[in-house]
């Protein structure tokens, strides 16, 4: 097997396990320490795809039959690794009530009017 094929495998296969991964954050996420090793897990997967892809392009190598799909798809792939990394839960930073504790909060002072 040459050096091109190879590549192409190596990089359809580290697309898919991305692309896996991705959809699987939610699940990931369900702790702090999962969720940050998840982040780095796809960052990982998607930095090195996107060499491989850079790597084939320029060693000649076509994705899906084209030759001009490799270097697109290794600089979307660096956008997803960019994209993995921002935090899913997030903290508040508009400090106004939301619409939820807003309704709690007059149902206790209904409850307390009683």
């Amino acid at each position: 097997m040459d050096i091109v094929a190879f590549l192409e495998t190596l990089s359809i296969s580290l697309c898919g396990l991305a692309a896996i991964l991705w959809m699987s954050i939610g699940t990931l996420a369900r702790t702090r320490a999962g969720e940050v090793n998840g982040q780095r897990l796809i960052m990982v997967v998607c930095i090195t795809a996107s060499i491989v892809l850079f790597a084939m392009h320029y060693m000649g190598g076509a994705l899906w039959g084209s030759r001009n799909a490799a270097r697109p798809m290794a600089v979307f792939s660096l956008v997803l690794a960019a994209a993995s990394v921002l935090n899913l839960k997030g903290k508040e930073i508009q400090g106004e009530p939301n619409p939820h504790s807003i309704r709690r909060s007059r149902a206790q002072e209904f409850n307390e009017e009683e």
